[in-house]
């Protein structure tokens, strides 16, 4: 279930908002950052989402590797992409499902408020057999290739 950011909250894993939720906070709050935890090879041919219109830059720290293990310096880097304790984190990955855990290592690393972005910058495979039901890039957010 999908949970509504409150700046009341302390530090920690906020929970789940969606795509639209997401852009809305980086949009209205300088401070929040965007943590895209998907491959290095996802961000080059499948594209990333764009955030140079809010003068905005996305932290590239990827969760796992493309042949497999986790990142096991994922918060390190994170922390040197610039990202600093108090500091709202939205994480993106392809579906949601990675940046769950990651936003939920963040939080016990003592950053945040960290959220996770539903349905990720792809979202679910639709009937096509294609990833075309829902997602960034879907629901129609700035984003570019390569």
């Amino acid at each position: 279930m999908s949970q509504t950011p409150d700046e009341s909250q302390q530090p920690g894993y906020a929970g789940d908002v969606d795509p639209q939720q997401a852009w809305e906070m980086l949009q209205s709050d300088p401070e929040t950052v965007m943590v895209d935890c998907r491959t290095e090879a996802e961000w080059t041919f499948v594209g990333t989402a764009d955030l140079g219109g809010l003068g905005k830059e996305v932290a590239f720290v990827p969760w796992n590797y493309f042949q497999g293990g986790l990142n096991e310096a994922f918060v390190e880097q994170v922390r040197e992409a610039g990202v600093r304790e108090g500091q709202p984190i939205v994480f993106l990955c392809r579906s949601g499902t990675r940046s769950v855990g990651a936003a939920k290592l963040a939080t016990e690393a003592g950053l945040g408020p960290a959220y996770n972005i539903l349905e990720g910058f792809e979202g679910a495979v639709g009937e096509s057999r294609h990833r075309d039901v829902d997602g960034w890039k879907v629901r129609g957010l700035p984003w570019r290739q390569g």
